[in-house]
């Protein structure tokens, strides 16, 4: 399927009238927005579809963190202005992660490569900088589910979620050292620069061999859609 970019979506849609831009106006003197003021980081890094890891993309994740063990994320294939929202990413300490059943762990990636790699930046940032939040993320997981399939030309949202994996040292989770070099040409970065100044980032002591699972089992997770029965008011007592 031929690439499209926002541009081509934006011609085949209407412009703002007159009107909306008016209540666009009047929302932002008038209203709270209180939720996304919170998002206080953006960070890029990579990710794999997990029913075919061939297909890479470069992600761009505007984070809350709501507290020192659970941060969410607002997945963007762009930092541009018209940057399209293409998934949300949850992230929880190995602490809270350890606590979830075995069936939930297995829809989660860890990101101790992802940091120690450089693989994971923040964009115009020195690595001195953000080096405490590095070492946290470190020992972290996430759970990522895309709902834009942007990289195949979808023009628009379609079809279920699909789960996304991190990127990893070997086998299918090596990213494509051209998509990065395209990533840090952008934002005048070098992962390997990056890898080099992360060396005392200490490993987890743990990573939990569930999360990853495809490592493992060399299977993947994937949304279908279905027909089912819908409950009505009168199934309920």
């Amino acid at each position: 399927m031929a690439s499209t970019t926002t541009d081509d979506i934006e011609k085949n849609g209407k412009g703002l009238s007159v009107g909306q831009q008016i209540v666009n106006k009047g929302a932002e003197m008038l209203q709270s927005f209180k939720p996304i003021n919170q998002m206080s980081q953006h960070t890029c890094t990579f990710a794999l579809y997990s029913h075919d890891m061939s297909r890479q993309i470069e992600t761009h994740h505007f984070v809350t963190r709501l507290n020192q063990d659970f941060l969410q994320s607002a997945v963007y294939d762009s930092d541009y202005s018209n940057g399209r929202l293409i998934g949300v990413e949850y992230i929880v300490s190995d602490t809270i992660f350890e606590k979830l059943p075995p069936e939930e762990q297995k829809l989660w990636h860890s990101h101790a490569y992802e940091v120690k790699s450089g693989l994971w930046v923040h964009p115009r940032m020195p690595d001195m900088v953000v080096m405490p939040e590095l070492k946290n993320i470190a020992k972290t997981y996430g759970k990522f589910w895309c709902t834009w399939q942007t990289d195949r030309g979808d023009q628009l949202p379609l079809g279920p979620p699909s789960l996304m994996m991190s990127p990893q040292a070997e086998g299918e989770g090596v990213v494509n050292p051209e998509l990065v070099k395209k990533r840090d040409d952008k934002y005048n970065v070098s992962k390997d620069d990056s890898m080099k100044s992360r060396i005392e980032i200490p490993e987890p002591e743990w990573i939990n061999p569930i999360a990853d699972n495809w490592r493992q089992h060399k299977k993947c997770f994937q949304v279908d859609v279905e027909s089912t029965e819908m409950k009505k008011l009168t199934d309920f007592p």
